[in-house]
């Protein structure tokens, strides 16, 4: 009797001890919305459920003066999908494009979404709009045609080219897309969603990066995140071009703790690179503050709302840049206040068509 009361309890221990375990690296592992991306430059994600608790900007949709595009209209009426209340998390992939003047630009995207979806009207409205559908893996993939764009033809004249989108359905609650030319991305995406008992899988850059991400952030980004920001080369940021290659490797996360938290990293190859861009970026950062300064004086009637003022300021009079190790790290706070316009602005906004 004893024996067996020796075992039980250390069964009842053994499954505790692996429920912890299971708990411990589901914590620490990176996002599943984030491990199903392919392999990218650069990776951003972001997590709306505490975004939206706080500046409640689906609330701010419902009363948006604006009337909605006709094509996003006609997308809600027939699926049911309001982005701004039924999206949960979302994972981007960014990958550099061989040819920028093509019909993706310089940057295509690969996504993942993860929120409430009706499954059966989405693939009705999918299958009303798609110009091709491909079985792959047991999920079907609809080929859209979201725009037409200009681009240069051999001859130097401007020709037309459309830009397509190719979206499946992982799960009930589980979106991905990617206009990226080739299905390679969309595949990928659905290869590791079939093998994703892992909590530790995903790209190579995930893996060499995700652990650089400040422990509960509730939005991340890491790689060439200037991608989308480049210009000749170079970064640029509010109309100024940064001391920054376009290939810099960064990682960024904003977390909330007492405040929302902003911290960016430029990992650099040494300590002397990091003081160097520190040092430039700390300039760039005094000059842009004096900019400002002389706005308000030469302008002071064209200035935001009282409110809105005190909030950019005390942003950017938080701002911190040092160089530590190999590292230039620009930390500072950010006030609700500027998260919630951020979000009412982007409520407004029709949403792009990738």
């Amino acid at each position: 009797m004893h024996k067996r009361t020796r075992y039980s309890l250390l069964l009842t221990f053994v499954l505790i001890a692996a429920l912890a375990i299971a708990l411990f690296l589901k914590k620490e592992a990176p996002p599943e919305v984030a491990r199903l991306l392919p392999e990218s430059d650069a990776i951003v994600y972001v997590n709306l459920k505490p975004v939206r608790s706080v500046t409640h900007f689906d609330r701010e949709w419902s009363k948006r003066p604006v009337a909605l595009s006709a094509e996003y209209q006609h997308f809600i009426d027939a699926t049911g999908i309001v982005f701004e209340r039924d999206l949960d998390a979302a994972a981007f992939a960014l990958h550099r494009m061989d040819d920028p003047n093509g019909p993706n630009g310089p940057v295509a995207y690969s996504e993942v979404f993860e929120g409430r979806f009706d499954g059966t009207k989405l693939a009705a409205y999918l299958t009303s709009i798609a110009i091709a559908k491909e079985s792959y893996a047991g999920h079907d993939i609809y080929t859209v045609p979201v725009a037409l764009v200009e681009v240069p033809s051999k001859d130097g004249k401007p020709a037309q080219a459309v830009r397509l989108l190719r979206v499946t359905q992982l799960g009930y609650d589980t979106l991905a897309a990617s206009n990226m030319p080739t299905a390679e991305q969309i595949h990928s995406i659905l290869d590791r969603y079939r093998a994703s008992a892992s909590p530790f899988s995903g790209s190579s850059l995930l893996s060499a990066r995700y652990h650089d991400v400040p422990l509960l952030s509730t939005a991340w980004a890491i790689g060439h995140i200037g991608l989308p920001f480049s210009e000749n080369g170079k970064i640029s940021a509010f109309g100024l071009q940064l001391p920054l290659p376009e290939d810099t490797t960064f990682v960024a996360s904003l977390r909330f703790t007492t405040a929302l938290r902003l911290r960016i990293d430029e990992l650099l190859p040494t300590q002397n690179d990091a003081e160097q861009s520190a040092n430039a970026l700390s300039a760039l950062l005094q000059l842009f503050r004096s900019i400002q300064n002389v706005q308000s004086q030469l302008n002071p009637g064209q200035q935001p709302t009282s409110a809105q003022s005190a909030a950019v300021k005390q942003f950017m009079d938080s701002i911190k840049i040092v160089a530590e190790r190999n590292r230039a790290t620009l930390t500072a706070t950010v006030p609700v206040d500027i998260l919630k316009q951020l979000t009412a602005a982007s409520a407004e906004a029709t949403p792009d068509s990738h």
